[in-house]
């Protein structure tokens, strides 16, 4: 009986080789991998890539971080700036309503040519300085929005 079932299972043993082959036949694109070193050498060709890959995603991570804290140093500056200059013009809008506030008087001259020229008087079409007064510019002394004359041809029209 055992020369009958030795016979019956190689044959058997045939039948399958022979179907195998028959099969990968049929898939003639297919690379036997199923070779040890051939599935070693494929698996260390995917790790290695996959570390370059992790490596290029790692630089590109840290390049990303350093331009994020970079931005985020110019918006506090930014935002530093920002306020220093809000309270710049706070003062300067409360020192422009202090001088409004302020009544402003200039003076009618008869004539004065310059800013800086010496006070003086217009006699016969010449000018002629006034005796006994001290020849410094009193504008220094007026206010700003006194000398000020932007807008003198409205409020001033010409005669």
């Amino acid at each position: 009986m055992r020369s009958g079932s030795s016979s019956a299972s190689g044959s058997k043993a045939c039948r399958e080789k022979m179907r195998r082959d028959k099969l990968n036949d049929r898939h003639p694109g297919r690379s036997s991998k199923v070779d040890k070193a051939v599935i070693l050498v494929d698996a260390a060709r995917m790790v290695t890539q996959l570390r370059d890959e992790a490596q290029k995603l790692r630089e590109s991570n840290e390049s990303l971080q350093e331009k994020i804290n970079e931005l985020k140093a110019e918006k506090n500056e930014l935002r530093d700036e920002k306020q220093r200059l809000k309270t710049e013009k706070d003062n300067l809008e409360r020192q422009v309503k202090a001088l409004g506030s302020q009544p402003g008087f200039i003076p009618q001259a008869p004539a004065i040519p310059t800013p800086f020229s010496t006070p003086s008087q217009v006699v016969g079409g010449k000018l002629v300085p006034f005796v006994g007064y001290p020849g410094v510019s009193m504008w220094q002394f007026l206010p700003p929005a006194a000398v000020d004359t932007s807008q003198d041809h409205m409020l001033r029209p010409p005669v």
